[in-house]
């Protein structure tokens, strides 16, 4: 009994001085009161007062059970977590010590059973989803899609539109369960030991004739039968490694249609040597081109039919990204995100590596020749007036505001819509001017003849939380009572997903400008408002009873932290002490974005809500070291030049699971017409998140993007289990799942076969950040046949 008594006495010094330490901070006095309870409890024992030990844990488990429900209410993850223990330290009380007093055995197995129905009863209810319906009415019967053949996909998006939504119908919410393996394959390319953290697939094939062409991490151009999925040719561009970039990955490539209708892609490619690398036949004249961003800040043109390198594009078919930049640092700058091709131009942007050094390359985004690569014009952010074509010798401006993610264009309005970043460092704002203040976190439309600035919505105010706009602005014409309208939804980190009349700029669904937390660093400053669109998914502020843990005392360590960090809602600045940020800067929605239905005129998406914490460092005060720096996106970056580092990362308990209570993602569907949210489900189990393979329904994070079918189906992988989700788009309701070898954070795209069989496809391959399970798969799903 000693043994039970050391326990006891053990948790009761933990709670205690635990306790102590939150009371000290403004927290609940409950773990002080659970820390005194446990400790008399094991003395009582250690003494063998055993009617004493039953009477004080029963009324120490009655007291927490109140508590409990005060906090959760019949919310089963918050109840369980609260109840667990206590519930699980009653057993040895009942079962060992029955020479106790039998009204006190009683009292306690009575308060112990009832207090364990409620919590395991609490399951039951399903709380958080919201229930309801979108509009199954089709508001415009002959919408826009960026006019190209239902059965293809041609660019990351399907069309330059962005929308994800295919015209295909013969997958239904009626026939969905009928989905089974069409086939799979692999591309061959697979983690490296030197790779960096974020080595990720996340690309979305594109389908050319019956060919489908997808990257990989280490930028491979893979071309494989649309039908079968055996390999045709792969380019391989030869990569280098580099330690410091901060991602290794593609998203997708672009695609110049044919100029001559004769000139069509050739559908019956035979492949001899399918494994082998195209990257040294000797380039071709291309009429069609294939355009590859690399992770070492080339451009590379390709010919769609042998995979062979354009010579009449650029230096035999390759562009330099780095020249003219100020600085040029290995790995500092890179494109992840397919180019837009449109109005005769190729338009690059690319990634700038976030708080590594505030001397860094430019964000610049620059419009080349689609035929020859001829450099046509250049907008830079910080300079954004000059957009002739820079002069030999001169350099863009040092570390402005990037377009790291995937643009949009009308070509009939002759726009390009490109989601902005923020100049680095992204918490330090006092190296901007007044433009990069303008454009930074914002969406910029483009002419795409001069590359001037047409129109700009921001939708952070001197951003310093890292609130880049992270996805591609979807296009669709819009009902409103006056009359439909050309519009652009463009969904946030910030979980705001704005609705704008692409023409003009201005607000369809409306932006106020609420007020924003003030007091930030010596020298820098916030803003005294922050716009906030009338549709958004923005969670509500975090509290104290929302922390988590999976057990009460990781649960106590996350309340302290809570109270110990600074904390006043959205945008509260960044800090010495350590800040909060929530939504954390991995966002509500990030790359994946939202999927559109331009008839029905509603959205799909995945929000998510995870707390981050950012901590600003004095570099000659905090102990900063530049040997623990630069460890990628998340964790210490170093800001060379700058006085301050800053530390990000997931806002965590000690077991390493977040300190905010789950779900932490949902599948969401909400009305662009009315800009009313019709449904919002938890999405995703804890399957591949812990060593049991439970498959338990908790809302789990994820990254990656949804499309919309015309069947009324939306497709979906990306949560941390490794799963492909089919979705009725009206309800939210799930339809079929099938298990992924790998990690599915890649967006999926639907398509025709020669067989006329509708095909859903993605990529598996994983995902470093979220350390879902790597590979390098391409799985594709198709109706049994009768």
């Amino acid at each position: 009994m000693r043994f039970f008594s050391v326990v006891f006495i053990l948790l009761g010094l933990c709670f205690g001085f635990g306790g102590i330490w939150l009371v000290s901070l403004g927290g609940s006095p409950y773990y002080l009161f659970a820390g005194l309870a446990f400790f008399l409890s094991g003395i009582a024992i250690w003494k063998k007062k055993r009617t004493l030990s039953h009477y004080l844990y029963t009324f120490f488990l009655l007291l927490t059970m109140l508590w409990a429900l005060s906090e959760s209410g019949l919310d089963w993850w918050p109840l369980a977590t609260r109840m667990g223990l206590p519930l699980l330290l009653a057993i040895p009380l009942l079962v060992t010590f029955k020479s106790a007093n039998r009204s006190s055995t009683l009292s306690l197995f009575v308060v112990w059973g009832i207090s364990s129905i409620i919590t395991l009863g609490s399951i039951i209810p399903t709380t958080h989803d919201v229930a309801g319906d979108l509009s199954e009415e089709v508001v415009n019967s002959s919408p826009n899609m960026g006019n190209i053949e239902d059965d293809a996909w041609l660019s990351y998006g399907r069309s330059n539109y962005g929308q994800r939504y295919s015209p295909l119908e013969k997958i239904t919410t009626d026939n969905v369960s009928q989905l089974v393996p069409a086939w799979q394959t692999q591309t061959g390319d697979v983690k490296r030991p030197n790779d960096v953290g974020e080595t990720t697939y996340q690309a979305t094939p594109l389908k050319i004739g019956n060919t489908l062409y997808l990257c990989t991490p280490h930028n491979w151009l893979v071309a494989l039968d649309a039908d079968t999925g055996k390999k045709r040719w792969i380019f391989d561009a030869k990569v280098p490694a580099e330690s410091q970039r901060q991602h290794q990955t593609c998203r997708g490539v672009s695609y110049l249609p044919p100029q001559h209708a004769a000139d069509s892609i050739n559908t019956t490619l035979t492949d001899s040597k399918p494994n082998m690398s195209t990257q040294d036949l000797p380039s071709v004249q291309c009429d069609a081109q294939l355009f590859l961003p690399t992770s070492d800040a080339r451009l590379i043109a390709i010919d769609p039919n042998t995979g062979a390198r354009c010579n009449n594009f650029a230096k035999d078919g390759i562009l330099n990204l780095m020249s003219n930049m100020p600085y040029k640092q290995d790995g500092y700058y890179y494109s992840t995100s397919p180019p837009i091709v449109t109005n005769g131009v190729v338009v690059v942007a690319g990634a700038v590596n976030d708080n590594y050094d505030i001397n860094s390359p430019s964000g610049v985004i620059r419009a080349f020749n689609q035929k020859t690569g001829e450099l046509m014009w250049n907008w830079d952010s910080a300079n954004p007036d000059d957009t002739s074509p820079i002069a030999d010798g001169k350099t863009y401006t040092v570390s402005s505001p990037n377009s790291w993610s995937v643009a949009s264009a009308d070509e009939k309005l002759g726009l390009i819509y490109f989601p902005m970043g923020n100049r680095t460092p992204d918490q330090l704002g006092m190296y901007r001017n007044p433009s990069e203040e303008k454009y930074s976190s914002s969406v910029v439309a483009l002419d795409a003849k001069t590359g001037q600035a047409k129109w700009v919505q921001q939708f952070v105010h001197h951003d310093l939380w890292d609130m880049d706009t992270p996805a591609q602005p979807s296009l669709i014409d819009l009902k409103t009572e006056n009359g439909m309208q050309p519009a652009l939804v463009v969904p946030t980190k910030q979980g705001d997903v704005y609705v704008l009349n692409r023409k003009t700029g201005e607000p369809i669904q409306p932006i106020t400008e609420k007020p924003a937390p003030q007091g930030a660093i010596k020298g820098d400053f916030t803003s005294k408002t922050q716009p906030v669109s009338a549709l958004s998914f923005n969670p509500p502020a975090l509290k104290e009873t929302d922390m988590w843990g999976g057990t009460l005392i990781d649960q106590m360590i996350c309340r302290i932290q809570f109270k110990s960090l600074r904390y006043e809602g959205r945008y509260t600045p960044p800090s010495e002490q350590g800040t909060i940020v929530y939504p954390g800067n991995f966002g509500v929605f990030n790359w994946g974005g939202i999927a559109v239905d331009p008839k029905r005129q509603v959205m799909f998406g995945m929000p998510l809500n995870l707390a981050f914490v950012s901590t600003i460092q004095n570099k000659e005060t905090s102990g900063f070291s530049e040997e623990d720096s630069n460890k990628g996106e998340h964790g210490v970056n170093a800001n060379h030049g700058a006085p301050y580092a800053v530390e990000l990362k997931p806002f965590l308990s000690p077991l390493g699971v977040p300190c905010q209570q789950p779900p932490w993602g949902y599948v969401a569907g909400a009305n662009l017409v009315t800009g009313d949210i019709a449904w919002q489900h938890k999405n995703g189990t804890i399957e591949d998140m812990t060593p049991l393979p439970l498959k338990i329904k908790m809302g789990v994070p994820g990254i990656g993007g949804p499309i919309i079918t015309a069947g009324g189906v939306a497709f979906l992988g990306a949560s941390v289990d490794d799963y492909l989700r089919a979705y009725n788009l009206t309800n939210g309701e799930e339809l079929w799942k099938a298990r992924l070898p790998a990690g599915g954070q890649a967006t999926p795209m639907t398509y025709l076969n020669s067989k006329g069989e509708q095909i859903v496809v993605i990529v598996a391959g994983g995902h470093g950040s979220i350390g879902t399970k790597p590979g390098d798969y391409v799985m594709a799903y198709k109706l049994a046949t009768p």
